[in-house]
């Protein structure tokens, strides 16, 4: 189980980091990743997401929080759940893992974009 965390634990990283190369490490190269943002579905490939990573952590990093609540693993099969909570948004990543060659890799995510309240003043 634990092998099949790395690239969960790997996508967090880069989140936290703002570094692509963890994004690569994480997903297989034809890997897909899709969900809706502002109301408009998007789906892009590998490369199109790490492009959004700037190599630079977040102005509010301290402020972020992320986790993986769910790892269902059956052989070279699995699913994880990955929760990121930042002040502005919170996205709930769903993940389909599949062991690729002996690694673990993500070969598609969807996930869902919820826009927080802005503090009341």
């Amino acid at each position: 189980m634990a092998a099949a965390t790395v690239p969960l634990q790997n996508y967090i990283r880069a989140h936290e980091t703002g570094n692509a190369d963890f994004v690569r490490k994480a997903f297989a190269s034809d890997a897909r990743v899709s969900g809706y943002m502002g109301g408009k579905l998007i789906s892009w490939s590998v490369e199109q997401y790490a492009g959004r990573f700037n190599g630079k952590a977040a102005n509010d990093e301290a402020q972020r929080k992320r986790s993986f609540e769910i790892v269902d693993l059956t052989q070279d099969a699995a699913v994880g759940k990955v929760v990121l909570d930042y002040p502005s948004i919170k996205f709930v990543d769903y993940m389909t893992l599949l062991k690729i060659d002996g690694e673990w890799k993500i070969v598609n995510k969807s996930f869902n974009a919820q826009v927080k309240p802005a503090p009341q003043k």
